[in-house]
């Protein structure tokens, strides 16, 4: 079978990158691309690296042209998306690249995005650790799918193997990112111009602002297997710094060891948890990753230390913001829930130098 797909927000990066794969899908044909102020033009004019796709041309951003295909992906701004979700009931399956349907906390949404809040959506992180099952056991048959937030994702991942194992105390989290300019978008913004980020790195929404605190914070409670009446204490120091690269994200993320753990303890926590994995894969002791190893790649990379000097674990984690934090991880997820071969389209192989 054939699946006839739409893509929304086709002239922007993350968009671009999901087309970019479905492009090398053999099982799906991508009929519609549309987007907003660039509606009526060439795709080609807008994603030039889409050679194979440059028969299509931007339609305009509404229901009507995205309904009465099988898949749709919405690869809108943040708070854009839930406008057009609740008019594509008939779709069998809509997938969203925004953070619209990511918390399940009405109140988390409020502090950190504003706006209408919409029904969470099956999330789209098919590794993650959900109370001792993984979280792609969700996304079999789902119709309805979010995908991550690119520095979510790497920092849950992260962690989840550690606070599900028991072997760090998750109330003490500090992690600092590493991030190319890719992932804000590729609407004009000052602080992203070249000439204020190539020779620097400037860190941004410091202080706990960060918009990705609470999808972090959700994703280590069910990690945990928590009840509402049972919720771990989590608290995240989370710093992101914008670095002069197109793409990648590298997490460098600590937490105290837990009493009594091993380091046989800690290190098993992470290789029980993706020992098996194909995307997500844990390096040899005294191994770390770079975000070179990565790029184009659906691959998560992961490196592991164990400080007793300073009583932490820390985990060095690298990833393709566009590619596993974002594309990836919403064609891997679409994968899973028609069926298909979860590593169909998708490839664990980087591009280098």
């Amino acid at each position: 079978m054939t699946y006839t797909v739409a893509v929304s927000g086709a002239s922007g990066y993350a968009g671009g990158e999901i087309l970019r794969l479905l492009a090398a899908h053999p099982d799906v044909e991508i009929r519609t691309v549309t987007a907003h102020s660039n509606a009526g033009q060439p795709l080609i004019d807008h994603q030039p690296h889409l050679r194979s796709l440059a028969h299509l041309t931007l339609q305009d951003t509404t229901p009507e042209i995205l309904a009465g295909h099988d898949i749709v992906f919405l690869a809108l701004p943040h708070g854009q998306s839930g406008q057009y979700t609740d008019a594509l009931g008939d779709v069998p399956l809509v997938i969203d690249a925004g953070a619209d349907h990511r918390l399940t906390s009405q109140d988390a949404w409020d502090s950190f995005y504003g706006g209408a809040f919409h029904e969470p959506w099956a999330y789209g992180v098919p590794e993650l650790l959900i109370g001792g099952i993984k979280q792609r056991e969700h996304l079999r048959g789902a119709r309805r799918i979010a995908a991550p937030g690119c520095n979510a994702s790497t920092v849950s991942l992260s962690l989840a193997p550690g606070v599900a194992g028991g072997v760090i105390d998750p109330s003490d989290i500090v992690t600092v990112l590493a991030v190319g300019p890719s992932g804000a978008g590729k609407s004009l913004k000052p602080h992203l111009l070249g000439s204020e980020i190539i020779g620097t790195a400037n860190p941004y929404a410091v202080g706990g602002t960060h918009r990705h605190i609470p999808e972090i914070r959700q994703a280590l409670e069910t990690a945990a297997g928590a009840s509402t009446s049972a919720v771990p204490d989590i608290r995240i120091s989370f710093t992101p710094v914008i670095v002069p690269m197109a793409r990648g994200i590298l997490a460098t993320s600590s937490a105290p060891i837990a009493p009594g753990a091993s380091d046989a303890d800690i290190r098993a926590a992470w290789q029980s948890a993706y020992g098996e994995e194909t995307f997500v894969q844990l390096l040899p002791e005294g191994r770390f990753p770079r975000t070179a190893d990565v790029l184009g790649a659906n691959t998560a990379l992961i490196g592991l230390a164990v400080d007793r000097p300073a009583n932490r674990v820390t985990v060095v984690t690298a990833v393709d913001n566009l590619a596993k934090g974002t594309a990836g991880a919403a064609v891997q997820s679409m994968n899973i829930a028609l069926g298909l071969p979860e590593d169909r389209a998708l490839t664990i192989n980087g591009v280098a130098p």
